[in-house]
């Protein structure tokens, strides 16, 4: 920790890349995989990656560690950015090509599996796309990056029992219109 503000502190100052490179070094495969794990895409997880990097080096000048780590700082970040990308006219558009051309290249053994739980995150995407942007954020930080509800209360500035009733009250909804969807 002491380390990681170290190289903050000297990119804010200097902009010393040598620092730079080791702080998005740490976290490059973690945020990599929070990104994958929520677009099933490796050529998009990459560029929002590095799109949530490139903002980070230009935001790090409003970090401050009296306020959250620069973990649940990068988190924030990264959550709200996922936000967005689900919110943009690019995703709707792309959305079902993408989904296309990744089903082309999965192995004959592996297709059905893949298909059923792409389209299953694809099912709940869409439903979790049409929350509000808070109850999104809790939903990705809880079930993408398999944050605690104390960490994502970090995150998000908000008490831990609110975020516990938002998560708890979203499921009962999810699964509900998860159904409703899966019965058509």
């Amino acid at each position: 920790m002491a380390t990681e503000l170290k190289l903050i502190k000297q990119i804010q100052r200097k902009t010393n890349q040598s620092a730079a490179n080791s702080l998005i070094s740490k976290y490059y495969h973690e945020i990599y995989a929070y990104m994958y794990k929520q677009t099933m895409n490796k050529e998009l997880a990459l560029d929002l990656t590095q799109d949530i990097f490139i903002h980070v080096l230009q935001a790090i000048h409003s970090f401050d560690e009296r306020k959250a780590s620069f973990r649940t700082w990068l988190y924030k970040l990264a959550t709200n950015k996922i936000v967005d990308y689900f919110r943009s006219r690019h995703y709707k558009v792309n959305h079902f090509l993408t989904q296309i051309e990744e089903d082309d290249v999965i192995l004959a053994d592996d297709f059905t599996i893949q298909l059923e739980y792409k389209e299953d995150v694809a099912k709940i995407t869409a439903i979790v796309n049409q929350l509000e942007v808070h109850t999104q954020q809790i939903f990705r930080l809880k079930f993408f990056a398999e944050y605690t509800f104390s960490e994502i209360s970090a995150v998000l500035g908000i008490p831990e029992s609110t975020v516990k009733t938002k998560y708890y009250s979203m499921i009962r909804k999810i699964k509900k219109q998860f159904e409703e969807i899966s019965d058509e």
